[in-house]
């Protein structure tokens, strides 16, 4: 059975509040956070962009894995703040974690699911014996245009996962894809930041996309709702994953461990991949996750795990998630738009 060898996350400890924002452009920073239930959200610092984040989320994965770097054949980072448009971010990232440089590398774009495509990719090389081990990584620094809605959310962090066949800590018993060219958000190239389509992003593009995966997947995998202890979507906001949730008949309480957009903003490719890292951290042997990814343009991937006893032994060498949600500076709006560049001609 391929599965997950090493998981690890991290989050720049940098926030910045929802009222905050709100008070430059004269918002009701209260009735914002109500309504996208996210109180505050993560914020990288002037040194930290997606390849420093992927460093540290892969770090703590091979701590866990007890893997030696060397034994990775691939290594994918999906992402939609690549800080070079060419040159790539996992190169930087091999050398740096010290894989071999025989090893399969690119980086990946589909909006907020880039990372979980890693993870299927991943899955099917080592599936194939092409490869003993990969390394999927899901990061962002994610850009939201001043006084847009985007930017009451977009926020910053990473997760990493090793797969692999051996020792593994959860099993990935199956996973699908639903694509369709729904173009409810987008960036051309040279622009700065993201345009999006209001409301059409809910129904028509990230319901329509996690529903169908989530329904086919179960379909497939001959699984119902009742089978899975956990439930984690994708986190665009903290209202769409229990709206969701509500669709899918899933209870409140499978959802709420893996829901940490409502603490850190929407962390795009590593949204739910870090909802998984949150969940990792507290399962038992047998529990059973259904996790859902969407990206914009859309398409989503859903994945069917199971925790395996290595998860006793393996989450020794783990650094919760919890360190990293918990270690926070507050910003003011001027040092958030500095350290976002926001702020031209210096």
């Amino acid at each position: 059975m391929v599965g997950i060898i090493g998981y690890g996350g991290y989050v720049p400890r940098y926030r910045i509040t929802t009222k905050e924002i709100a008070s430059v452009w004269n918002e009701d920073g209260e009735r914002i956070a109500n309504s996208l239930l996210v109180k505050e959200k993560s914020v990288p610092g002037l040194d930290e962009d997606t390849v420093t984040i992927s460093v540290e989320a892969a770090k703590n994965a091979i701590r866990v894995a007890n893997l030696d770097p060397e034994k990775i054949g691939a290594i994918y980072i999906g992402s939609e703040s690549h800080p070079y448009v060419v040159k790539s971010s996992a190169a930087i990232v091999a050398e740096t974690l010290g894989v071999t440089p025989f090893v399969m590398a690119a980086d990946l774009e589909f909006a907020c699911k880039a990372g979980t495509a890693g993870m299927q990719m991943c899955m099917g090389l080592v599936k194939s014996k092409m490869v003993d081990y990969g390394m999927a990584i899901g990061a962002d620094t994610a850009q939201g245009r001043p006084n847009d809605a985007l930017e009451y959310t977009a926020a910053a962090g990473g997760a990493a996962f090793i797969i692999g066949e051996k020792n593994t800590l959860a099993d990935i018993n199956h996973t699908c894809t639903f694509t369709t060219d729904t173009p409810d958000f987008w960036r051309r190239e040279g622009e700065e930041f993201p345009r999006h389509a209001g409301r059409f992003t809910g129904e028509p593009a990230y319901f329509r996309h996690t529903l169908a995966a989530a329904l086919k997947l179960m379909e497939e995998a001959g699984t119902k709702v009742g089978d899975y202890d956990y439930f984690v979507p994708h986190q665009p906001n903290g209202k769409f994953p229990l709206k969701l949730a509500k669709k899918l008949e899933i209870p409140k309480e499978k959802v709420m461990p893996g829901l940490v957009v409502t603490h850190i903003g929407n962390t795009y490719s590593a949204s739910s991949p870090l909802g998984l890292v949150s969940v990792l951290d507290q399962a038992k042997p047998g529990d059973r996750i259904l996790m859902l990814s969407y990206g914009s343009g859309s398409g989503s991937d859903a994945f069917d795990i199971t925790v395996t006893d290595g998860i006793t032994k393996a989450r020794k060498n783990a650094v919760p998630l919890k360190r990293y949600l918990n270690d926070t500076e507050r910003i003011s709006y001027g040092v958030y738009a500095k350290f976002r560049k926001k702020i031209k001609g210096i």
